[in-house]
């Protein structure tokens, strides 16, 4: 077909401040998490899809199916809905401890 311009996985962006590889990204509606380090003002790949280990609000317990969000501020997931973005859904139970601040994050492919 002459109109398909790609599967959607992962999207170009200009980064307006600078992104760590792995870091997650929130750009209008569109969450993503970087393919490598992008520089303030320099294009780069972020992933849309995908199963990632991101920062995650400490001393907040998660379970397997959990609806999680992005926190633009504090730059981390979390299951508090509030005025943050949902990215995705938990698939690895987490405890509440407040080391406990990584979480594994399915990617739904579009911030809502």
């Amino acid at each position: 077909m002459k109109n398909f311009i790609a599967t959607g996985n992962t999207l170009t962006i200009t980064a307006e401040a600078d992104i760590a590889s792995g870091a997650g990204v929130l750009i209008g509606s569109i969450f993503g998490v970087a393919t490598g380090p992008i520089a303030n003002g320099a294009e780069g790949v972020i992933n849309l899809t995908g199963v990632y280990d991101l920062p995650k609000t400490a001393s907040q317990a998660w379970t397997v199916g959990a609806k999680v969000y992005w926190d633009n501020t504090a730059k981390a997931c979390t299951t508090t809905v509030g005025s943050n973005t949902l990215i995705g859904i938990a698939v690895l139970a987490v405890g509440g401890g407040a080391g406990e601040t990584t979480g594994r994050v399915r990617l739904n492919g579009a911030a809502v």
